[in-house]
């Protein structure tokens, strides 16, 4: 309520008094020597009318913010007497011109909230560390803020429309095809064969247990059935012993083959692909991994909002890069800046149909809450330059009505 107002017009105000005194000198001085000359006549005019013009427009602009010359005149002083309906007129001027909700949708669509915050988080360099600091606060009191359901789903949402997006079988495809040309299929495949070695060698039993229970009588009599199943045995594992130690193996060579094939069926096969897509969206509608989306985001929002709190280590490191390519997805992504500007929109909209009413209060409180000398200083400093400008252009406009008079009268 205390609040010093700076000075301003005082210049234009002493030009346009000076131009008042001035006038008055001319006039004098052209009344003195009016029988010198008739053309005198008309500087004693355009003087008259030029003070009269001047001493009206300084009645006019005083009468506006205090009694001119401290004289209580009728209909002077206007401001300070009607301060409190200027602060009610003002808030319903507000209210009903521009915080209206539609008119704030409509503003907001042409708003790009979404692709501004991404070239602000995508260029972080460029504004040194005040943008540092601008960058880690803007972070800190979103995440803090906004509604973390809300915004969490919007995010995960965003996240797997992505990934059902991604067409899968075809990078799936490319990265078996790099790996058996560059061999790195072969310590899977002797994995593989290590695994069934010891599988073989654990289940033994199982196999005897085979053979014995789908021989007939005379075979298990005779004791065949267990020399089968020992030749079984042995068999298969001087296979997987032969597979071990010969990467050029006739069985790994089909199992290459039968990989090589998949790599091409996976990205030429219209149908192989259609089930790889079908797999792909069963597993983002799994529980499962609903709930690892979910732990993923809670963890990423947690760890990005402590270190957002942190100007020195927020745009630094990975989460600086993680950051930055967060910017960069805002500006690219088209459907992800379509769904944050809509959030946006709808907030600001919100806040102003839940809360305008109440902000334009708050002005109008305000302003009848400021003693008349306040409201006074605040208004005549904002149109100070103008008032005084009107006070010159009134002498001067007068000064040129009064010669235009004085020669119609000569004329006549």
């Amino acid at each position: 309520m205390g609040v010093a107002i700076p000075a301003r017009g005082s210049n234009i105000r002493v030009v346009a008094t000076g131009l008042l005194i001035v006038m008055a000198a001319v006039f004098l001085a052209a009344r003195y020597f009016g029988h010198v000359h008739p053309a005198i006549g008309f500087v004693r005019a355009f003087a008259e009318a030029a003070m009269v013009g001047g001493l009206a427009d300084w009645f006019a602009v005083t009468a506006l913010f205090r009694h001119p010359l401290g004289l209580p005149i009728p209909h002077t002083a206007i401001v300070p007497r009607n301060k409190n309906r200027i602060g009610d007129t003002l808030a319903r001027f507000l209210l009903t011109n521009f915080l209206l909700p539609r008119l704030i949708a409509r503003k907001m669509r042409t708003v790009d909230v979404a692709g501004a915050v991404g070239k602000f988080l995508s260029q972080p360099a460029e504004g040194g560390g005040r943008l540092r600091l601008g960058a880690s606060r803007i972070i800190a009191d979103g995440l803090g803020a906004l509604d973390q359901q809300r915004l969490g789903g919007m995010v995960k949402s965003a996240i797997a429309d992505r990934l059902r997006d991604l067409d899968v079988a075809p990078l799936l495809g490319q990265a078996l095809q790099a790996a058996l040309a560059e061999g790195r299929h072969q310590p899977l495949l002797d994995a593989m064969v290590k695994w069934g070695s010891k599988t073989l060698e654990l289940n033994e039993h199982l196999i005897h247990q085979m053979v014995h229970d789908n021989s007939n009588a005379i075979v298990r009599f005779t004791g065949l059935d267990e020399s089968i199943s020992n030749r079984i045995v042995a068999g298969l594992g001087k296979l997987l012993s032969e597979m071990a130690v010969d990467e050029t193996h006739p069985l790994r060579i089909r199992v290459e083959e039968g990989l090589a094939k998949m790599a091409l069926d996976l990205q030429h096969d219209p149908e192989v692909k259609a089930k790889v897509a079908k797999v792909r969206d069963e597993l983002l509608e799994n529980k499962a991994v609903k709930r690892w989306l979910d732990g993923l985001w809670e963890q990423g929002r947690a760890a990005l909002l402590k270190a957002a709190r942190d100007p020195e280590t927020m745009l630094a490191g990975r989460i600086g890069e993680l950051v930055t390519q967060f910017g960069t997805m805002l500006g690219e992504d088209e459907g992800l800046k379509r769904t944050l500007n809509r959030y946006a929109r709808r907030a600001v909209v919100g806040m102003v149909d839940s809360y305008g009413e109440t902000a334009l209060k708050l002005v109008s409180d305000t302003i009848r809450g400021w003693d008349a000398k306040t409201i006074t200083d605040r208004l005549e400093n904002a149109v100070g330059d103008d008032l005084q400008y009107i006070r010159i252009n009134g002498t001067l406009v007068g000064g040129l009505v009064g010669v235009l008079i004085h020669a119609v009268d000569v004329l006549l």
